[in-house]
């Protein structure tokens, strides 16, 4: 470092650009990957629902096949349900070091891995919907996630959230790249860990009853509604504050 130059410079604009570039192709095309997935696990176990579910229509996703049901046909169908929740886990996994990538700090990787979850998750359902013509619209139900029991719920609530994690990232980045970091208290964390939980058990409310074979009660719109606004409110607690009393340094400039 030159004598007089700043300690703080601002990241050039390029960095910002390079990041939010990087995490928009991944989450595109692991959205692909993952509703390619989907198309071979359909393959395989629509004919054997609609075999063993009494009520099953083609394309439709519930009622579900009962795991007792899966276990008559055979320990390899157990074999490939641990499987897949092995999947789910590690995909997890693979966005979190994504975003591990492209982050310098605990900030910058929450912020990374919000955002290509939300772009994974998004385009996760408009590849369903070119390579098999579902969801029919966003309140089709769908199967969210599996661990570490099913989450279900209509295919508009992963897509507010989603909406809402993409938004939220892109502007924690951009906070960062510009030198004026958001300060961000427990308290503020504790609203968005809070309305995360509400939405989680918004989606796992019914979860016995779909387990079990039945057809999905409402969905707890509730819930739902309350766990959003809880983050939203936590997050925008931390906007309005005055910045960290720090700047973001590039990488380049610190050489």
């Amino acid at each position: 470092m030159h004598p007089g130059q700043s300690t703080n410079p601002r990241p050039a604009p390029s960095s910002l650009r390079r990041t939010l570039l990087a995490l928009l192709l991944f989450g595109v095309s692991f959205g692909y990957i993952e509703a390619a997935i989907v198309v071979y696990l359909r393959a395989l176990y629509e004919p054997m629902r609609l075999r063993l579910v009494e009520g099953a229509e083609p394309g439709e996703l519930f009622p579900l096949i009962r795991l007792d049901q899966l276990e008559a046909e055979g320990r390899q169908h157990v074999r490939r349900l641990k499987t897949e929740l092995g999947r789910e886990a590690a995909s997890l996994a693979l966005l979190a070091g994504c975003a591990l990538a492209v982050g310098r700090n605990v900030r910058q990787w929450f912020a990374a891995f919000v955002m290509v979850f939300g772009v994974w998750d998004i385009f996760y359902y408009v590849f369903l919907k070119v390579l098999l013509g579902w969801p029919a619209s966003l309140l089709t139900w769908d199967i969210l996630f599996l661990l570490p029991v099913p989450w279900v719920g209509p295919v508009l609530a992963p897509v507010i959230v989603s909406v809402t994690m993409i938004a939220a990232g892109v502007t924690v980045l951009w906070r960062e790249s510009v030198g004026r970091p958001m300060n961000i208290r427990p308290r503020d964390w504790l609203l968005v860990c809070s309305g995360g939980l509400l939405i989680v058990l918004a989606c796992c409310w019914d979860y016995r009853n779909t387990a079990a074979g039945g057809q999905p009660n409402p969905f707890n719109w509730l819930l739902f509604v309350l766990g959003e606004a809880s983050g939203v409110a936590g997050f925008l607690a931390a906007l309005r504050r005055r910045p960290c009393g720090h700047r973001s340094v590039a990488p380049s400039e610190t050489e």
